[in-house]
């Protein structure tokens, strides 16, 4: 597959976030895909998730980094990361960088936003979405797409590992509550998302959730600006260390999404 890299546009308000991004990305050599991983405390179990990304990524036909979001961990995982870098990185080049401003969310918008690439997207450090769904990615990118999800719960999907009884039935409810509001997208919440840069850097800018509703309003922000999203179906494995708390989290993404409903009205 032949891949031209290109640069964002310097439109408007962009400006101060591609001012920010450039200044980030001046050690970063341009490759075609960057895969954000946001991470924390996940010193024990990034080293296999980086092992087999570089594996995977090293055998494709584009060429791609990974860059690993430290958001705020209080373990080794910097420090696990820069030592596969060393050991792995001739393969795959591998960043990371920090993030003290705790939430998934924020510790996505650092890391996309920390990049050049034509394409860039983020997965969670589990796995739970299998590596060579980026295969199909990349096609539907190439081709014009705007965004490309992961999708547990399209047509075609499959649960390997379900998650457990709770995190099933407040997820079942979550997608009620955002069903009007990000229309025809059956799984908002699918920690596997990729982009192309210049779509992407258009709705960012509008995005204000650093939280697991960060996901909501950017697919929220792309439907908005007419921007094509496609869902891809998956065979998706539960990770049991998820980092998600059904409760504590589950409350705090409600209310983030009423909220947005309210701005937005």
């Amino acid at each position: 597959m032949a891949l031209l890299h290109s640069h964002s546009v310097h439109i408007g308000k962009r400006g101060g976030l591609q001012a920010r991004r450039r200044s980030d990305s001046l050690r970063r050599s341009q490759v075609d895909l960057e895969v954000v991983i946001p991470a924390y405390n996940e010193a024990a179990r990034i080293p296999n998730t980086l092992t087999q990304t570089v594996d995977f990524l090293a055998n494709q036909p584009w060429s791609s980094r990974i860059v690993v979001v430290d958001n705020g961990s209080v373990d080794e995982t910097a420090a696990v990361v820069r030592r596969i870098s060393r050991e792995k990185g001739d393969e795959v080049p591998i960043s990371v960088v920090g993030c003290s401003r705790r939430g998934k969310g924020a510790a996505v918008r650092r890391g996309l936003l920390s990049g050049t690439s034509r394409f860039t997207g983020f997965f969670d450090a589990d796995l739970a979405t299998p590596l060579d769904t980026l295969t199909e990615v990349m096609t539907h990118l190439s081709d014009g797409a705007a965004a490309v999800i992961a999708s547990r719960h399209a047509p075609g999907s499959r649960l390997v590992r379900p998650q457990h009884f709770g995190r099933r039935v407040g997820g079942k409810a979550f997608r009620v509550l955002t069903k009007s509001k990000v229309k025809g997208i059956q799984d908002t919440q699918c920690g596997f998302k990729f982009f192309e840069r210049d779509a992407l850097t258009a709705a960012m800018v509008q995005c204000r959730s650093t939280g697991f509703a960060f996901d909501v309003e950017l697919l929220l922000r792309l439907q908005d600006n007419e921007a094509s999203i496609i869902e891809l179906p998956v065979a998706w494995t539960d990770g049991a260390e998820s980092t998600f708390r059904p409760f504590q989290d589950g409350v705090a993404s409600f209310a983030s999404v009423i909220q947005l409903q309210k701005a937005t009205l």
